[in-house]
C-alpha cells in the first residue's frame, strides 16, 4: 500500500508532507484511501502513534478526511489547491463560471498621475478620496462606516479576517451550499468547516443556531447575491439571525457583500444591527472589474486592529495605483449609471430562466445575484445532457457540504430570448435522467 500510494517519511512531518506531495502530483485523487495507521506503520518502519499524528495534521489541513468505519481518505477538494472548475469544452455556451456581463463593466484607465507618498506607503495605507467615497458606500445601506479600512478582494479580506481570529482546529459556519473559494479556504487555513443551510433568504436561523451551539468562533455569510442559491436577507430573516446570534457576543460574524450593487435586493445588513464582533466586506469585482482586486471593509475596532496589523505585516497596503482606478470609477455617474443598467438587466435575466423553467414543472432558485440554482437528482448527468445540447453548466459538488445535489447557472450572459430554450433543453435532460433512474 506505501509503494502504491507513494508514501514515506520516518517522521510525523515527512510523511504528511508525503502524502501532500502525491494528492498536488496527482497521484493520491480525491476520494483515494490512505492505509490503516498500523499497516502503514509496518511498512514504513515507524510507531502507529507517529503515522497517527501524520494523519491528524493532514486532517487540520484539509487534505484528507476520515470517514470511521471507511478509514482515511482524500478530500473531495484536498487543500492544496483551490478546487478548479472543469475546462469548458468547444463549442458549447458558457453558463458556469459566475462572472458577470463583460458589456457592463467599464473600461478600466489607470490614472494620469498618482502623487508619490513621502517615506513608506504604510504611512497613509489609504487614499482620502477612496476612503471617503468606501464610508458613503457603506453608510447608504446603514451599514456603520467609523472604520473602514481596505484589502485585495472579498476572499483576501476572509481569509485574514479568519487566520487573525481563529487558530488551527477551530471551527467556522458557512453556507451550504455555498461560494466554492470559501470551502477552499476555511481548510486550507487548518479550520473546520460546519455547514449551515440556506434557503431564499439566505442562513437559516435554526442551522445557524445548531452550527452556534456546536461552538464556531466565526460565521461567514452573504447577506444578498448568495452564491450559489442567490438569497437575500429579508428584514424580518436578519432580524432572527440577529436574535440568534445575540446569544454569542464572542463570535465574529462576517458578511460577505461582493455583489452589494448588482444583486438587485435591497440591503438588510446584519452589520446594521449593533453586533459586538463584526465585519462587513464588499468588493467592486462584479460591477466595474473582475481585474480590480480592490474591496472594502468596515468593522468594529478590535477586528479592525487584527486586521490592519497583519495586513501592515504582509503587504503593507494596497496599491494606490489600483486605490486611484477604484476611487474614479465608483465617483463617475456615467459609470454609476451603467452598473445601474447592469442590475436591471441581471435581474430580468435571472427572473426570464426562473419563469421559463416553472413553465417546465421545474424549481429553481435565484432571489437576487448572477446565478440560478436547480435542484436535481443526478448532477453529472445534467451537466453532460446540457453538454450535448451546447450548454455548459456548474456542477452542484463545487459548492455543497452536505446539501442535496443541484447545478447552477450562471445568467448575466444569459439574455431573456435564451431562455425559452435552455429551459426546454433542461426539463428535456432532466426527463431523460429521470427515465434512467425509473421515474
Amino acid at each position: 500500500m506505501a509503494a502504491q500510494y507513494a508514501i514515506s517519511g520516518t517522521t510525523a512531518r515527512g510523511i504528511s508532507a508525503s502524502v501532500e506531495r502525491a494528492v498536488a502530483d496527482g497521484g493520491l485523487v480525491p476520494g483515494a484511501a490512505l492505509p490503516p495507521v498500523r499497516r502503514l506503520a509496518d511498512e514504513l518502519g515507524v510507531s502507529p502513534g507517529t503515522v497517527a499524528t501524520a494523519y491528524k495534521e493532514l486532517r487540520q489541513r484539509g487534505i484528507v478526511v476520515t470517514k470511521g468505519r471507511g478509514g482515511t481518505v482524500v478530500a473531495q477538494a484536498p487543500a492544496v489547491g483551490s478546487r478548479r472548475p472543469p475546462r469548458v469544452p468547444e463549442g458549447v455556451r458558457d453558463l458556469a463560471g459566475g462572472h458577470p456581463d463583460p458589456a457592463f463593466l467599464p473600461e478600466l484607465t489607470p490614472p494620469p498621475l498618482v502623487p508619490a507618498v513621502p517615506g513608506s506607503h504604510r504611512a497613509s495605507p489609504r487614499l482620502a478620496s477612496l476612503e471617503g467615497l468606501a464610508r458613503e458606500w457603506f453608510a447608504r445601506d446603514g451599514v456603520p462606516a467609523e472604520r473602514v479600512t481596505f484589502a485585495h478582494g472579498a476572499l483576501d479580506c476572509v481569509g485574514r479576517l479568519l487566520s487573525t481570529e481563529l487558530r488551527p482546529g477551530d471551527s467556522v459556519a458557512v453556507e451550504d451550499p455555498g461560494f466554492h473559494h470559501l470551502l477552499d479556504l476555511v481548510p486550507a487555513l487548518g479550520l473546520r468547516m460546519v455547514p449551515v443551510a440556506v434557503d431564499d433568504r439566505g442562513m437559516v436561523p435554526e442551522a445557524l443556531r445548531t452550527a452556534l451551539r456546536a461552538g464556531v468562533r466565526a460565521v461567514v455569510c452573504s447577506p444578498r447575491g448568495q452564491n450559489p442559491v442567490g438569497g437575500c436577507f429579508s428584514r424580518e430573516r436578519r432580524d432572527a439571525l440577529v436574535e440568534v446570534l445575540g446569544g454569542f457576543p464572542e463570535v465574529l460574524v462576517v458578511e460577505d457583500d461582493h455583489n452589494a450593487d448588482v444583486s438587485g435586493a435591497p440591503s438588510y445588513a446584519l452589520a446594521a444591527a449593533g453586533l459586538p464582533r463584526w465585519a462587513h466586506v464588499r468588493t467592486v469585482s462584479k460591477h466595474l472589474s473582475v481585474d480590480l482586486r480592490w474591496a472594502a471593509l468596515a468593522c468594529d475596532g478590535t477586528t479592525l486592529a487584527r486586521h490592519d496589523g497583519r495586513l501592515l505585516m504582509t503587504s503593507g497596503w494596497i496599491s494606490h495605483v489600483l486605490q486611484e482606478t477604484a476611487a474614479r470609477l465608483m465617483a463617475d455617474g456615467a459609470v454609476r449609471r451603467l452598473v445601474g443598467r447592469a442590475e436591471e438587466a441581471y435581474a430580468e435575466r435571472r427572473r426570464a430562466l426562473i419563469g421559463q423553467l416553472a413553465r417546465h414543472g421545474v424549481a429553481a432558485h435565484g432571489a437576487s445575484g448572477l446565478n440560478v440554482w436547480v435542484p436535481v437528482r443526478d448532477e453529472a448527468a445534467v451537466v453532460s445532457g446540457l453538454r450535448s445540447r451546447g450548454w455548459w453548466v456548474a456542477a452542484g459538488a463545487r459548492f455543497r457540504i452536505a446539501a442535496p445535489t443541484g447545478v447552477r447557472v450562471t445568467t448575466a450572459e444569459l439574455p431573456p430570448a435564451d431562455a425559452a430554450r435552455l429551459a426546454s433543453d433542461f426539463a428535456a435532460v432532466l426527463g431523460e435522467s429521470e427515465a434512467v433512474y425509473g421515474g
